[in-house]
């Protein structure tokens, strides 16, 4: 059944239409650019305005429903492209091939890859309020950014003056009856460094490792899980290896995005032909202790021994270095924070190590609520580079979001979920990167709040988003936009409507 077809089936119709369309249009990071003229093309056709930047960004505007006009401008944002994960032995393209989602158990999922329901519910939602009529709303504006995932460069470059509106509701969080008004910076720390290979020692044979069957996830939401880490537990097999049989590294690889958790990793070993018969029981034993340390977290890690050909392999010294240093380099989380508590303050992701043709390259991404945090986490890792002879290019850094919880854009917000379900929602800061940093950096008079329905698993194919969730999500934006306040006066300090809320 086709991705349209079944997904016509679900409530909110027209939201669950463009989800449909947005799987059908393969947008990794970077490569965005038919799903942005579909979408300019459609909403052309509609009458309404759109203007694209210099980067790739889409603004599109909708006039106020008649008797709405004197309402706040309201911008909804999302991103357009999406987390390229696979499954190894999965076939796909993200290049040219849709996304299949399933249904199963009131979810929504994909086979074997990402579902793109990051940041994809959000984007349609926000082409759906565009295409639905029948809602309520003052001037409406509907940004959608480019490469958020890997980089954040369509945010970053965001020009000043280009939006209108006084309240911005980012559709890009993953829990259903929480706002986020407050998120982590973050800064990618690049290491590279040459290597030295020689001839396969006389009596050695190749082998290849790999470790599979990890959750992984999404590196800023799921890191406090303590899920494993497929490069440092590989890394820790080899280092075995080399001590008990004197083996020496010949390729390795593992994970594939500096912001998802490595699921799978993989390496060819050089191993003295008569110790070969003895890497099963070395298998065997580093799985029952991985087993056991990840019991209740990731009970599905598999270690798989098998033969491989090779005729090179790397020095005895630059295969220790490598195993040691994936091994010295920070995983997890690094301190909780203090003044929000229940939140990570600072982490770091090990997410992709490549060893191939005399060169190593490594991935990372550090995370903080705070400057000092992050500067200090990325200033431990260029010194770990600097003692094993790497490189360290820190690049990409983008601030944190800090919360403002006297606010008309969570007030709103509060006052409609109150207003349907006579609770207040949970208002949070999120360890995650959002584009609200950046955008605040261009329009700091703009109040911003994030909210979306439940996903699980971001950025790995066990992503899902649960579809009773998007039916709520989309009723308190529809409510939402139809009780935004009135428009401040220009020059004033209006606060009719604001709220104090405890974080």
């Amino acid at each position: 059944m086709m991705s349209r077809e079944l997904l016509s089936q679900l409530n909110p119709a027209l939201l669950w239409q463009h989800f449909a369309t947005l799987c059908a249009f393969p947008r990794p990071s970077r490569h965005e650019a038919a799903l942005r003229r579909h979408i300019g093309d459609w909403a052309r056709q509609r009458g309404l305005a759109v203007e694209q930047d210099d980067i790739g960004n889409l603004l599109i505007r909708k006039p106020a429903t008649p008797g709405m006009e004197d309402r706040a401008g309201i911008v909804l944002q999302g991103h357009l492209d999406m987390v390229a994960q696979i499954n190894e032995g999965t076939t796909h393209n993200f290049h040219t091939d849709p996304i299949v989602p399933r249904i199963e158990n009131g979810w929504v999922y994909a086979t074997g890859t990402t579902l793109g329901a990051d940041n994809g519910i959000g984007v349609a939602a926000a082409l759906a309020v565009l295409e639905d009529d029948t809602l309520r709303h003052g001037p409406l504006e509907v940004l959608l950014t480019v490469d958020e995932e890997a980089g954040m460069s369509g945010a970053r470059a965001l020009k000043a003056g280009w939006l209108k509106g006084e309240l911005l509701l980012n559709l890009d969080t993953e829990d259903w009856g929480e706002f986020y008004l407050g998120c982590a910076g973050g800064v990618d720390a690049v290491l590279q460094r040459n290597l030295i290979s020689q001839p396969m020692p006389s009596g050695y044979q190749a082998v290849e490792f790999v470790v599979q069957g990890l959750r992984g996830g999404h590196s800023g939401v799921d890191i406090h899980l303590e899920r494993g880490n497929a490069i440092q537990l590989l890394a820790r097999v080899l280092q075995a290896a080399d001590e008990r049989y004197g083996a020496r590294l010949i390729e390795l690889r593992g994970g594939t995005l500096r912001n998802a958790l490595p699921r799978e990793a993989f390496a060819l070993l050089a191993v003295p032909a008569c110790d070969v018969p003895l890497l099963s029981a070395l298998v065997a034993e580093y799985t029952a202790i991985f087993r056991a340390e990840l019991a209740g977290v990731d009970e599905g890690i598999e270690l798989i021994v098998r033969p491989a050909i090779a005729t090179i392999a790397l020095s005895a010294t630059d295969s220790r270095l490598v195993l040691n240093l994936l091994q010295a380099l920070p995983h997890g989380i690094r301190r909780w924070s203090r003044a929000v508590p229940g939140v990570v303050e600072t982490s770091n992701n090990l997410g992709v190590v490549k060893v191939e043709a005399k060169k190593l390259h490594i991935d990372l991404m550090v995370r903080s609520l705070t400057d000092t945090g992050m500067h200090e986490l990325a200033g431990s890792i260029a010194a770990i580079a600097r003692l094993t002879g790497c490189s360290c290019e820190l690049q990409g850094e983008y601030p944190g979001w800090a919360p403002k919880p006297e606010s008309r854009a969570l007030a709103l917000l509060q006052n409609v979920y109150r207003a349907r379900y006579g609770a207040d929602a949970a208002v949070k800061v999120i360890h995650a990167g959002l584009e609200c940093g950046l955008i605040g950096a261009a329009y700091p008079q703009l109040e911003m709040v994030s909210f979306g329905p439940t996903i699980r698993g971001a950025h790995s194919p066990d992503e899902g988003v649960e579809i009773a969730s998007v039916g709520s999500f989309w009723e308190l934006l529809a409510a939402a936009l139809a009780a935004v306040p009135p428009a401040s006066a220009p020059g004033s300090d209006q606060k009719e409507g604001y709220v104090s809320v405890a974080i």
